[in-house]
């Protein structure tokens, strides 16, 4: 299913005040559901990249850097809470293990974290959009 059906269908529980839809529409399933954003320290995100979303930046360096992908479907956010500083930003130095982002896929957060230690050389992922399996969300340069 598209981004632009979902979005149309969140619109429409926007405009109806409903608390929750199940579509059945071209041989897929959509529920998508009204709640607060309150991500768990424990629990685990993954992300899926979204094609339409433009880097924060290019690399200066020749480095090609790894690319962090989505392991899910799910909503992308670049912090722990609505209002709060992001995990990293471009030029951020990580180490393996560090929290990069969170991705909310059935009303769960789930915490992505870097796969070995670096520079953050670009965010390919938008907050608070939709992002597929398998989407690049981050490429980390070698520290």
């Amino acid at each position: 299913m598209k981004e632009e059906a979902i979005r149309k269908y969140a619109g429409l529980m926007r405009e109806l005040d409903l608390s929750g839809l199940e579509v059945k529409e071209d041989g897929y399933e959509l529920r998508l559901e009204r709640g607060s954003f309150t991500p768990s320290r424990n629990m685990k995100t993954y992300i899926v990249p979204d094609e339409g979303a433009s880097p924060e930046a290019k690399p200066a360096s020749g480095d090609d850097g790894t690319v962090i992908k989505s392991p899910m479907v799910g909503v992308f956010y670049s912090s722990p809470a609505e209002n709060a500083a992001p995990f990293v930003t471009v030029g951020s130095k990580v180490k393996k293990g560090d929290t990069l982002c969170l991705i909310e896929a059935m009303k769960l957060m789930n915490e992505i974290y870097a796969e070995e230690d670096g520079t953050i050389l670009e965010i390919l992922a938008s907050n608070g959009r939709i992002v597929e399996y398998g989407a690049p969300l981050f490429r980390i340069g070698r520290a």
